[in-house]
């Protein structure tokens, strides 16, 4: 899976450093990874939440934060959309970030 918008996860751990390792973890994974539906994430993630719009929310740091990441299956791009606290994801709609 190639990863877009690794600024992005970069920014984040640059404001919650307690955050780096999780992160590092997640990216390892989905940069290895051969995701060609939902159901292969959920495979691996099941406490991912999928959405519509090929969204896929992902609990980050025993769920302390969320990332939201657009997936183009036939591609294997990864889009990264959001990463943020729970209050921070409250405050967005998932399927259009």
């Amino acid at each position: 899976m190639r990863i877009i918008a690794r600024r992005t996860l970069r920014e984040f751990r640059d404001r919650h450093p307690e955050a780096e390792q999780a992160l590092r973890a997640w990216y390892h994974d989905a940069r290895g990874a051969d995701w060609q539906s939902p159901e292969a994430i959920k495979r691996v993630y099941a406490n991912a939440s999928i959405l519509g719009e090929n969204r896929v929310v992902f609990n980050i740091k025993g769920n302390r934060y969320r990332l939201v990441a657009a997936i183009n299956y036939d591609y294997q791009i990864c889009y990264i959309r959001f990463v943020g606290t729970h209050q921070e994801y409250d405050r967005i709609d998932a399927e259009r970030v």
